[in-house]
């Protein structure tokens, strides 16, 4: 049987389980908090996001999981700056010119700050004049830094960005840096 761990991966984390040996003992890895020989991530997290990651010990599920051609959706709650516009959420939901090409259409709402959400450390840059505001964005795709990407072409930079959902996995209740086992 298959398992897949689920892991709310902190801030400031690489999405590996080694470092360069120039970086070693400066920056964690996820073996600084899993310790479970066989498994590997399926698909990325960039070390300024935080959330879901998904880790597998099967390789063709991890394969699936990862792959674009499955077109695995990946929900995402973005801290934006300024006050995002319904103009800005339309441009995300029919889809962004980037420089390697437009993305696919997004499903993208403006939401209310999450009250369950754990303080980042360190904390984001504040502006005393500058809102922010929160969305969030499903996307079906993976490019580089896509979402930050994104919410910069339509003028609201990323301050924050946290995965909640990859298909049917979802990070709930899992603090940064806790992880769940389960049997798939």
């Amino acid at each position: 049987m298959s398992k897949i761990l689920l892991f709310n991966k902190p801030f400031n984390v690489l999405c590996q389980f080694t470092d360069e040996p120039q970086y070693a003992e400066q920056r964690e890895t996820l073996a600084n908090y899993i310790d479970l020989p066989g498994f590997y991530a399926a698909g990325r997290l960039d070390r300024d996001s935080e959330g879901l990651l998904l880790l597998t010990d099967d390789g063709k599920l991890q394969h699936r999981i990862s792959d674009p051609k499955h077109k695995q959706a990946k929900t995402y709650l973005v801290q934006v700056e300024g006050n995002i516009s319904r103009q800005a959420i339309r441009q995300l939901q029919d889809g962004v010119e980037l420089k390697d090409g437009k993305t696919r259409p997004a499903k993208a709402r403006k939401v209310a700050e999450p009250k369950w959400i754990w303080a980042r450390n360190p904390p984001i840059r504040e502006r005393k004049h500058i809102p922010t505001s929160w969305i969030e964005l499903t996307i079906t795709e993976g490019k580089n830094r896509q979402v930050r990407r994104m919410t910069a072409a339509v003028g609201f930079p990323t301050l924050r960005l946290i995965r909640t959902r990859i298909g049917d996995y979802q990070l709930k209740h899992l603090k940064p840096g806790e992880s769940l086992l389960i049997d798939v």
